[in-house]
């Protein structure tokens, strides 16, 4: 099985949209897929078609309840892709969970505890490092990062994969960076392609070759709830999931050992080098 937790502290980076879409592939592959919607805002739930107050449990009965993980997960409409939903009460679970013993691996225990057979688990986490991340990276074994391909794209990285490595020494010795997505990329856009060739320089071959295009498509899925290839199979956004699915599949990413610490600091240029810099000096 791999677990793989796809996190970006920031808003907008394009995780559900990965989480829903990449899973939904891999599942029409063959492969059989957890969705594990960790984010109180519920977007993978509601990406998949389901309204969140009309669901009797989610993983906040997980959580905080006990209830089992095989009570609440659902099956959604594509063949082989499983849902474990959230809903909005998912927001106090980090306030109530403080006092729980364990309260970092709470995730990891329940699933550990599932009769279902996965061969892939894709975990949405919500944007921030709080406990409900926490949790998603203890259970992981990989992380997947998109970023978006825009001027304030690394702002905030720095913290995010010192966070990882914390996690990575202190709880969880399999957990690591497997693979950084660069998403709404456009070729046209010399921001874009200065996005791509920074996060190159600091994350090498992690960087997935396959970048998520701007798709107009892959934006109005959600409101359908329905995955990219149920709303335009053929659209740039089907196309580009797809790709990165094979990505995946391959499995070189996750059997690869991690390569030395690079450097980090990726907040100073916001993810557009130092072009960016000489162009404020001289305006």
């Amino acid at each position: 099985m791999r677990k793989i937790a796809v996190i970006n502290q920031k808003g907008g980076s394009g995780k559900t949209t990965t989480v829903v879409n990449v899973g939904a592939a891999i599942a029409e592959a063959g492969q059989r897929v957890l969705l594990v919607d960790l984010d109180p805002q519920a977007h993978t739930t509601i990406h998949l078609g389901f309204e969140p107050f009309k669901l009797e449990k989610s993983i906040y009965d997980v959580l905080i309840n006990e209830t089992p993980i095989d009570d609440v997960i659902i099956e959604t409409r594509v063949k082989n892709l499983t849902l474990l939903p959230a809903k909005i009460e998912l927001a106090s679970a980090e306030i109530e969970m403080v006092n729980t013993i364990g309260r970092e691996i709470v995730l990891r225990e329940a699933l550990k505890k599932s009769k279902n057979a996965f061969q892939y688990i894709f975990i949405d986490c919500p944007p921030s490092l709080g406990l409900l991340t926490l949790n998603a990276l203890t259970t992981a074994s990989e992380v997947i990062i998109p970023i978006q391909a825009e001027f304030f794209a690394l702002e905030g990285l720095t913290k995010l994969v010192q966070t990882i490595q914390i996690v990575t020494e202190r709880i969880n010795p399999a957990t690591h960076i497997s693979g950084v997505l660069i998403t709404m990329f456009d070729i046209r856009k010399n921001i874009c392609k200065e996005v791509v060739e920074k996060t190159q320089n600091h994350f090498g071959e992690k960087v997935f070759k396959t970048r998520i295009r701007e798709n107009v498509k892959l934006a109005e899925a959600p409101s359908f709830g329905q995955t990219i290839f149920e709303f335009a199979r053929k659209s740039y956004g089907a196309e580009d999931y797809r790709k990165l699915a094979k990505e995946i599949l391959k499995g070189e990413r996750h059997e690869k050992e991690r390569t030395g610490k690079r450097s980090t600091k990726l907040d100073k240029d916001n993810g557009t080098g130092n072009k960016q810099k000489k162009k404020r000096k001289n305006s």
